[in-house]
């Protein structure tokens, strides 16, 4: 049997009957059985009543019906289509009988061992010497591969233009080939600024480890979990300190036999609003933690001013690297006296140049001499916490500024709270930094109060705020 139907078949699909020439002459019928059959694409056709007249040798690859099974079936109806879809897959087809040009469909066929398969079809009417419709051609392929590569470009189209996280995919050279525009904004640069770039020239910090990451994706492969990497940024407002959930994966062509690495897919989210939540959520824990260990511990001390410093040294840890307690000379400050020049003795400091507790000082009353404006006194004057700080000023000019204050050498930042208790103002806590650890902040503040409040109520108890 050939690839078409050698009986009742229209003078325009099959011209070769018994006692004719077609226009290819004698045998003309084989001849377009042969072309069809040497096809990559599978052809099929119906008469003007929708009976099957060829089918050839890739339309019987696909399906696995032989054009001897399908050609004389009326449609796909009962064998090649589920009775459900017959009527309206070949409604679909025979349409094209009455439409200008190609009409481009896709539905599932049925397989002759009873799988489906996805099928693109283009149909187009065939016309008789009349000019009047007399039947239609089918071509149809499997789309699974061209769906599958249409998706794999949609897809990258969303990812590189929709998508709520960064994609970079880097080279082997560790620099950016292709950027979506999430991750633009996350580098503070347009997505075509970026490309080629070291990634050094676009983060501040962080760099080493991201490249460490990369570096071990190419070598080894996607790690097994995110990895959360806080890097800086280099923006026109400035330095920004940001926290990137990242994921990787490595790339290799699929065109090699052996995988041949084209780079790395890097994917991130900017986490930093929810890390930053945490870790101050943790910090508060901690330091309430603190204040309650100093508290059990203060209570065990029978010297009220002892009692001073163990709140000192509990609130140091991880908070600052020194720590200070002036009293005002002769006891207290009452807020009804009038205002005066007010003198500071030091109660309790840390050791200077190595760790250790808080020692008690200041025996012989001599007050420590803070020069006008100094930051301890204009925590009294307020009776509200000060912070200052040596700024971005090179070693030897922060010495000079933390020794002028009377302060160890080393300080770069320092924070000041009023002692307060009954009405009354008692002192001051200094609390320093030194180079390498951020400023004081609001919230510093605000712990610094609370430990202060607890030094002032143990002071208060003892003989340093009696007679002034």
């Amino acid at each position: 049997m050939s690839a078409s139907r050698r009986s009742g078949t229209t003078d325009e699909l099959g011209p070769d009957e018994p006692g004719r020439e077609g226009p290819e002459g004698p045998g003309g019928s084989d001849l377009l059985a042969a072309l069809l059959d040497g096809m990559d694409a599978a052809l099929c056709a119906f008469d003007a009543d929708g009976v099957v007249t060829h089918w050839n040798r890739e339309a019987e690859r696909i399906l696995g019906w032989t054009a001897a099974e399908a050609v004389g079936r009326h449609g796909f109806a009962g064998w090649a289509v589920r009775p459900a879809d017959a009527e309206e897959v070949q409604g679909r087809l025979m349409s094209a009988m009455h439409a200008p040009g190609r009409q481009v469909h896709e539905f599932a066929l049925l397989t002759k061992d009873g799988g489906r398969v996805l099928v693109r079809t283009q149909s187009a009417a065939v016309h008789g010497p009349d000019g009047k419709p007399a039947g239609v051609y089918c071509a149809f392929s499997e789309v699974h591969a061209q769906i599958d590569l249409e998706r794999s470009i949609a897809l990258s189209e969303a990812l590189l233009e929709d998508a709520s996280w960064g994609v970079v995919l880097v080279d082997v050279d560790l620099r950016p080939a292709v950027v979506n525009a999430y991750a633009a904004r996350a580098l503070g640069a347009g997505r075509t600024a970026v490309l080629g770039r070291p990634l050094g020239e676009l983060l501040s910090q962080g760099v080493e480890e991201l490249e460490g990451a990369l570096t071990h994706v190419l070598a080894e492969g996607a790690p097994p979990a995110p990895a959360e990497l806080w890097v800086g940024v280099r923006t026109p407002e400035g330095e920004q300190r940001r926290c990137w959930r990242s994921g990787f994966l490595r790339l290799a062509s699929p065109l090699a036999e052996e995988p041949v690495p084209l780079g790395v897919g890097w994917l991130f989210q900017d986490v930093t609003e929810h890390k930053q939540g945490e870790q101050e959520a943790a910090l508060l824990r901690f330091r309430a933690n603190q204040l309650h260990r100093a508290a059990r511990a203060a209570a065990e001390c029978e010297d009220p001013r002892e009692a001073a410093t163990v709140h000192l040294d509990f609130a140091l840890a991880g908070f600052a690297d020194h720590a200070l307690i002036d009293r005002v000379a002769g006891g207290a400050l009452s807020d009804a006296e009038p205002a005066a020049p007010v003198r500071l003795v030091r109660v309790a400091a840390t050791p200077a140049g190595a760790p250790g507790p808080s020692l008690l000082t200041g025996q012989a009353g001599l007050p420590v001499q803070y020069g006008q404006g100094h930051p301890a006194l204009q925590c009294v004057e307020r009776a509200g916490s000060v912070r200052a700080s040596a700024g971005s000023v090179p070693a030897d000019q922060s010495r000079e500024w933390a020794i002028g204050r009377q302060w160890p050498g080393d300080a770069v930042h320092a924070l000041c709270a009023v002692l307060r208790s009954r009405g009354r103002t008692l002192g001051v806590v200094t609390f320093l930094r030194g180079a390498g650890r951020p400023q004081f902040e609001r919230a510093d503040a605000t712990y610094a109060e609370d430990v202060a409040a607890r030094i002032a109520a143990a002071l208060d108890l003892s003989g340093v705020a009696g007679e002034r």
